[in-house]
């Protein structure tokens, strides 16, 4: 497509986006009195209006009904998880009984890991990116413990070469194969937090089942950014949060896929709950846990209404809009803005470096700037301006225009300021 650097051309481009009432439909945060350009989607998804609505559906049932809400509710409690799996499954692609949702991210993660990291004497090594989001890398670090092993000898941690900021996609694939005899467990993120590289997940989990491991993604920064195809690809499991681009609220609901071949492998080690054994004998309370055979069988405890109210508000608002369509003007959006961030670099070099891929395939709507200068102090200014992006040690901001409510007049804006800095 061809962009021009104009706020003209900006404009024009809002004018004409098919999405664009979506804006509408979020609370956009203020500063000195006038919209943010809130470029942190990444981090924490804006608010639908319609959110107050969805919990204040169920504080009035509560109220009106106590506990007969789990089931005389306008939207019962106690089948309350399963409006999800539909909704999910087009986010991730997975098929409805691959999916659930419940918890947060890093609780999932470990109760994964339960089933799927089975370290023997031979096979004990997981391999992962290096600068993991920190949760992941303790996460790994303490199952590997758990099991007696040493974290420094089990996790093998594949970074970027050096002078470089993205993994190559090559070197996953020749640690694979260099530890095939060892590897239990490849663990990746979808998305690197910090880069905004996209990983070839459908290669890496070939390679994985290729070598003998199994293949599991943490997706916090992928599901709602990018398109995925989890069950075509194979994929043993996932797992992801909902407050960043599902924008479902701080600390929402997480959720998992497991891939259904595992579903009804009552061999398969878990640790159980009552939400997950089979809803035919749940309320007969029987001694011995059966699980329900889908991933709904990887549940541990009820639904937090309140929270999965919130997300049915965001995930309803993301079936309206069309999730192909959020893709397609996401790729157009971040075309955008690497065409003004290399006009920054033309006119103002030596000010910032892009360590995201420009390779479409290799990147999703988060872009990463390594400042090569006076870089807290351009943060800084940012936020003076009112630019909402995110700052990671030691010299890095993130920015991440979301298709549900960023305008291509928030790019723009964005690049004149950037351009003022001397």
């Amino acid at each position: 497509m061809h962009f021009e650097n104009t706020l003209s051309f900006a404009r024009s481009m809002d004018k004409n986006d098919p999405l664009k009432k979506y804006r509408n439909r979020f609370h956009i945060p203020k500063y000195k009195g006038k919209n943010t350009i809130y470029f942190t989607g990444n981090s924490l998804g804006l608010q639908p209006k319609s959110t107050k609505k969805y919990i204040q559906q169920e504080l009035d049932d509560w109220a009106k009904l106590g506990v007969e809400g789990h089931f005389h509710a306008k939207n019962p409690w106690m089948p309350y998880h399963e409006k999800f799996a539909k909704l999910i499954a087009g986010i991730v692609g997975a098929k409805p009984h691959e999916v659930v949702v419940m918890n947060q991210l890093t609780i999932n993660l470990h109760l994964l890991m339960v089933s799927f990291y089975k370290p023997t004497k031979k096979r004990y090594k997981i391999i992962c990116e290096a600068k993991a989001f920190p949760s992941d890398q303790y996460a790994l670090q303490s199952q590997v413990r758990f099991h007696g092993l040493d974290p420094q000898k089990a996790i093998i941690e594949i970074a970027p070469r050096k002078g470089e900021h993205a993994i190559r996609h090559e070197d996953i694939l020749k640690a694979i194969e260099k530890h095939k005899d060892s590897l239990n467990m490849v663990l990746m993120g979808g998305v690197n937090y910090y880069s905004g590289q996209v990983l070839n997940m459908k290669e890496i989990t070939k390679a994985a089942h290729d070598a003998g491991a199994c293949a599991g993604f943490d997706l916090a920064h992928a599901v709602g950014n990018i398109s995925l195809e989890l069950h075509k690809w194979n994929t043993d499991f996932a797992c992801w949060c909902s407050y960043k681009y599902l924008n479902s609220g701080p600390g929402g609901v997480g959720g998992i896929y497991i891939h259904e071949r595992f579903s009804k492998d009552s061999s398969l080690q878990r640790f159980a709950g009552w939400w997950g054994s089979k809803k035919e004998t749940r309320f007969s309370m029987p001694e011995v846990f059966e699980a329900i055979p889908t991933a709904e069988g990887w549940q541990m405890s009820n639904a937090p209404i309140l929270s999965m109210a919130a997300h049915k508000a965001a995930l309803d608002i993301f079936h309206e809009a069309g999730f192909k369509n959020l893709i397609a003007k996401s790729k157009i959006m971040t075309g955008y803005l690497f065409f003004l961030l290399k006009e920054i670099q033309k006119k103002q070099p030596g000010l910032i470096e892009i360590i995201t891929p420009f390779n479409e395939k290799e990147h999703g709507c988060q872009v990463s700037l390594l400042m090569l200068k006076n870089g807290r102090s351009v943060f800084n200014r940012l936020q003076n301006k009112g630019v909402i992006s995110d700052w990671r040690e030691p010299n890095v901001i993130r920015i991440a225009p979301v298709p549900l409510y960023n305008t291509y007049e928030d790019i723009y804006k964005f690049y004149q300021i950037l351009m003022q800095e001397k």
